[in-house]
């Protein structure tokens, strides 16, 4: 597999990751060494996590399949901390709540580093210095390699990255931010992305086949070993059942159709393929979708089809993204 850098850093990553999000809850230990093996046969190495997935459970399986499957130094791993079982306050990005979390995620992955640290989400109630501390903290420690941020919505990125660059030396300069990007939801356009290419920042897009939506899966009825048929999934992929989201999943399958190859690589191709993008992360339920997913490996999609994706797909972006005087 194709390997990027990870930002403006000398890291490289394998240009599609793995995801864990169901690791340990709805994906169990076999089917998650399925899923790794295969990942890693293939010549993938991130592996994505974070500490809130199944309750810290995917980390401590991801921890066990290192020790005699797949060897630690061929692994790129990165995960979260920040989300919080609080409704009251879902993130906490102290640097005192930040530091335990990622001991707690060392222990539960065997491992004395991890290789992209990032922050999950932002927290409005936390100086962002303080929370930056951490990953500088972290990185100078030896507990992390690098250091990124989630679900920063454009200045926030901005303004972080900034931050970090203002001291170089002394402060860890992003390497990567991750959110969610595919054909469905092309909002990190509108700032993000910009943000993340002027800086220096690899995007990681979480969902790049719209929650499972683009496959096509979900054209005619829900297929019950589905996501959408699942009770605590099913609102997640809800909001991509829409018209406006039919009419983008009709336009993957014409260009599948011409292509002679399924809706997911095409899905999959357009996203990992977009300037800024480092690697989609990829959330297989079993180790032949994830063989599906990194057959795309060998396509590229030409420009007609890309310009034509592009044109169902794109988000409205007017005032002030764009040249005022062009309005």
């Amino acid at each position: 597999m194709e390997q990027r850098h990870l930002g403006r850093t000398g890291l490289r990553v394998s240009r599609i990751g793995l995801g864990t999000l169901t690791w340990g809850r709805d994906t169990d230990e076999h089917d998650a060494a399925d899923l790794l093996k295969t990942f890693w046969e293939a010549g993938g190495t991130l592996v994505d996590t974070a500490d809130v997935y199944g309750d810290g459970e995917a980390e401590y399986l991801l921890g066990r399949l290192m020790e005699g499957l797949v060897p630690r130094r061929d692994l790129v791993i990165s995960t979260k901390a920040g989300s919080v079982p609080d409704p009251d306050r879902r993130f906490d990005g102290s640097r005192g709540h930040l530091l335990s979390a990622l001991d707690a995620s060392l222990t539960r992955l065997g491992t004395d580093y991890v290789d992209v640290w990032h922050i999950h989400a932002y927290d409005p109630y936390t100086p962002l210095e303080e929370t930056l501390q951490a990953l500088d903290l972290a990185v100078s420690s030896g507990r992390a390699r690098y250091a990124g941020v989630s679900n920063f919505c454009g200045w926030q990125l901005a303004k972080a990255a900034t931050w970090q660059l203002a001291a170089p030396g002394i402060r860890t300069r992003l390497a990567s931010t991750q959110l969610e990007y595919s054909l469905l939801q092309r909002g990190v356009e509108r700032e993000v992305l910009p943000a993340a290419l002027d800086l220096g920042i690899g995007l990681l897009p979480s969902s790049p086949l719209g929650r499972g939506v683009l496959t096509g899966k979900y054209r005619d009825t829900t297929p019950p070993d589905s996501r959408g048929a699942s009770e605590h999934l099913a609102p997640f992929v809800a909001p991509y059942l829409d018209d406006t989201a039919s009419r983008i999943v009709d336009a993957v399958q014409t260009a599948a159709d011409g292509l002679a190859v399924t809706p997911l690589q095409v899905a999959l191709a357009w996203v990992r393929d977009r300037p800024g993008v480092t690697a989609p992360v990829i959330g297989a339920r079993n180790s032949q979708q994830l063989t599906a997913a990194l057959s795309v490996e060998a396509l590229s999609l030409p420009d007609e089809i890309c310009r034509a994706l592009d044109d169902v797909s794109a988000p409205v972006h007017r005032y002030p993204d764009h040249d005022w005087s062009t309005l």
